[in-house]
């Protein structure tokens, strides 16, 4: 009977558009689901989205439009970024849907007649936009301890899920399940929550619509996260397809942000247990992207859009870098020289490189044709070590995949590609090959393919489309998901006639001066980026000068300034505080963007911004050389 493998990524908010942290998350389940495919598995890979609560009304409300309409455009934006990305998943659940609704229905029933479902009041600190409750001495400053934003007093009629029960179940869970969250720390972070007491939750609200009614109950909407989570049986088939969810369930892996864990291996087993549902087998947490430290957010303007850097570096660049620079479990921060660095040395340099060396040996000796050599030549000296090394490689490469240990699978991948690159300079076939060594030259070509072959394998999870040109430049027929189920033997075996194509450089090398990449900068003259005056005209630039100055609590980088521009006080936040002291600006006359939309920075509305130039230590405010008048149009 084949084995399954279902792997889910968290269903998004539509509430947001598409970013960075998303893309990782469905990246890594992408590459685990396509090993285990290569593996023979039967595999069940789900991403969705989250379409429910008050948030998403409340944007909804705010632009509008009803909540539907809303999802129903973003839903667009999250797929398209996955068809971008190459993301095979074989399920796209939205919340929205009728099979989820009368999942999320059927558990609400089977865990109210389990007697874990009481009628009663709610009073509490809530956060709308994490859709969480807070007791008063988990607030910080008053404010949500998860995002820093303001938290609204609620009482209202609310259905209550016995939490408390599954307190004692939840820790002999754990126990008997040591590898169910992952990474360790975050393990033992849920341990002592749990320990430290569990209250019964909310799980119905009344102040809004917009969600799935309390069956009999249509005053009351079921809890986002008590909906949300029933994505994952609904996936499965449950409750219309019991031979599909008998087969896939329980869900072998959830791959979430640290962020949303309490949800996962908290509430979420506690759901399960109560309607008489295995938990899933495993709950791992990754960590954040940051920029300078911080977590991406829209507030702070730093959140890195995946479709701009795959259409600048190419999509595969994009998967390995995201999968290769940080261990899965931990923060990593993000950067672009860093991202060309790993683009030039470990793709162009290394697998780029070495694809292109071994291929033109082949055609330059061999007229492309890979000689034939049986394996038993490599049964003594450095090919014996050579073939060693492939076959650690290859099993190494499996066991860190399998437990989502990306950055050191593709560690020992590279291990093996330098040992292919070391062989080369040690066995010398151009050398092999003046002296008229045939036997010697057919077996390092031949073994060097063998190598090229097994890489080209293993990284297709991670590199899809670049995968698919070396195989095809290998001269390899039909497709790499035909191997399946692929062991070492299969890999390293060479059969019948095989011609190589000569192969065009993977990845050229980006030549270009690196700081100015990592600013964002393109070359002089490029047609795309040069604007017409009928652009520029667009912009209203005006002087104003700073009547009021101050720093925004809790921020080192922002400062409120109150700007008179000539047609009255406007408000503008700007992220000038490690450069100039609040108290010293006022006075001072500033050009700025007068027609930019507004936007919220650490939930403080700016009308606008002002022009500052800045190198890599040093920030100045755009002053006028002369006092003018202020609202005086900058042409």
């Amino acid at each position: 009977m084949t084995k399954k493998f279902y792997i889910t990524t968290p269903i998004y908010y539509v509430n947001d558009v598409p970013h960075i942290g998303h893309a990782y998350t469905s990246i890594a389940c992408d590459v685990a689901a396509r090993f285990k495919r290569l593996q023979g598995y039967d595999v069940l890979f789900s991403t969705g989205t989250d379409e429910h609560g008050q948030k998403v009304e409340k944007a909804a409300t705010e632009k509008g439009e009803k909540p539907i309409e809303l999802a129903n455009r973003v839903v667009e934006r999250f797929k398209s970024l996955w068809k971008t990305l190459n993301i095979r998943n074989d399920d796209f659940i939205r919340t929205t849907e009728e099979r989820h609704k009368r999942a999320v229905e059927e558990i609400f029933k089977r865990i109210s007649a389990k007697g874990d479902i009481y009628e009663g009041y709610y009073e509490d600190w809530y956060c709308t936009p994490c859709e969480t409750f807070w007791t008063e001495m988990q607030l910080q400053d008053g404010k949500c301890p998860d995002c820093g934003r303001k938290t609204e007093k609620l009482r209202e009629k609310s259905f209550f899920f016995r939490l408390s029960k599954y307190e004692r179940p939840l820790l002999e869970f754990y126990e008997k399940n040591p590898e169910f969250i992952e990474p360790q720390s975050r393990r033992n972070e849920i341990i002592s929550f749990v320990r430290g007491g569990l209250r019964d939750l909310s799980i119905s609200r009344t102040s809004f619509r917009w969600g799935i009614p309390v069956p009999g109950n249509n005053e009351h909407i079921i809890y986002v996260w008590f909906d949300a989570l029933i994505n994952y049986l609904t996936v499965a088939g449950f409750p219309d397809d019991e031979e599909k969810f008998k087969r896939m369930w329980p869900c072998d892996i959830h791959v979430i942000g640290k962020d949303i864990l309490r949800f996962h291996s908290v509430y979420w087993p506690a759901f399960l247990m109560s309607a008489d549902i295995e938990p899933p087998k495993k709950v791992f947490a990754h960590g954040w992207w940051t920029i300078d430290g911080k977590k991406m957010s829209k507030s702070l303007m730093n959140v890195v859009e995946p479709n701009h850097l795959a259409k600048e570096f190419g999509v595969d660049t994009v998967r390995y870098f995201l999968l290769r620079e940080v261990p899965f479990g931990l923060d990593g921060d993000f950067s672009h020289s860093a991202l060309i660095h790993r683009y030039n040395s470990d793709l162009a340099n290394d697998l780029g490189n070495l694809f292109s060396r071994s291929l033109a040996m082949i055609h330059k000796y061999r007229k492309g044709i890979l000689p034939s050599t049986d394996e038993s030549a490599f049964a003594e000296g450095v090919e014996k070590e050579l073939c060693e090394k492939a076959l650690k490689s290859y099993e190494e490469f499996s066991t860190y995949t399998d437990s989502l240990s990306f950055s050191k699978a593709l560690s020992s991948l590279w291990l093996l590609l330098n040992e292919v690159n070391k062989y080369i300079d040690h066995k010398a076939p151009w050398a092999l090959a003046k002296k008229g060594d045939d036997e010697e030259l057919d077996k390092a070509l031949n073994i060097i393919f063998r190598c090229l072959k097994i890489c080209t394998v293993l990284i297709h999870p991670y590199m899809p489309a670049k995968s698919n040109e070396m195989w095809k430049s290998l001269g390899m027929k039909g497709n790499i998901i035909d191997l399946a189920p692929i062991t070492f033997a299969k890999l390293w075996s060479v059969e019948g006639e095989i011609k190589v194509e000569k192969l065009k450089a993977l990845f050229p090398r980006i030549e270009k001066d690196e700081k100015k990449k990592a600013d964002g900068e393109e070359k002089e003259g490029k047609e795309e980026e040069m604007i017409t005056i009928d652009d520029f005209a667009k912009l209203k630039l005006k002087v104003a000068t700073i009547v009021k100055a101050e720093k925004v609590p809790k921020s080192s980088k922002l400062i409120r300034l109150e700007v008179d521009d000539g047609d009255g006080i406007r408000q503008i936040v700007a992220g000038i505080a490690q450069h100039y002291d609040a108290e010293k600006l006022e006075g001072k006359q500033i050009v700025i963007v007068a027609n930019l939309k507004p936007v919220k920075l650490m939930g403080i509305e700016s009308q606008g911004m002002l022009l500052a130039a800045s190198d890599d230590e040093t920030l100045a405010i755009i002053t006028p050389e002369g006092v003018v008048k202020n609202g005086a149009k900058v042409r």
